[in-house]
């Protein structure tokens, strides 16, 4: 059974994140620079929240606030589903479906972050898996395996 550590093993530890004290404005040309949907927020090493595209449309425009003064704490989400590396990929779509995310930062079992996964990364892992697949039914089929 697929786990996030096969994804986090091809994907990396990388995770962008902002301190809660970030401007809103400097935190959305942090995630535009990196072409990424959401950044961890953290303090003092501890994941205080997450700061989603979501968040910028229902907490910044829709209530017209100003991006450069208004502070990543006060529009951020406060509660941030976490998985493990043993997590399978399963009951990590599972969790995101569920919960509405888009995605799963990864811990270890003292909550030290390990990286984060997106459901961009578990589609692209379930198709490269369902392509090997194909290509292994196909060679059984023509007789090559």
């Amino acid at each position: 059974m697929a786990t996030i550590k096969d994804i986090l093993a091809i994907k990396g530890p990388m995770v962008r994140s902002v301190h809660p004290d970030t401007s809103v404005l400097d935190a959305a040309l942090l995630m535009n620079e990196h072409k990424i949907g959401a950044a961890l927020v953290i303090d003092n090493d501890c994941i205080v929240g997450m700061f989603t595209e979501r968040d910028i449309l229902r907490r910044i425009v829709a209530e017209e606030r100003a991006p450069a003064t208004t502070l990543v704490r006060d529009v951020m989400s406060t509660e941030v589903a976490c998985c493990t590396p043993q997590t399978s990929v399963e009951e990590a779509r599972a969790a995101m479906k569920n919960r509405r995310i888009r995605h799963l930062p990864v811990v270890d079992g003292e909550g030290r972050l390990l990286g984060m996964i997106s459901i961009g990364d578990l589609n692209a892992y379930e198709a490269h898996d369902h392509e090997l697949t194909i290509h292994i039914l196909e060679e059984y089929i023509h007789g090559r395996a």
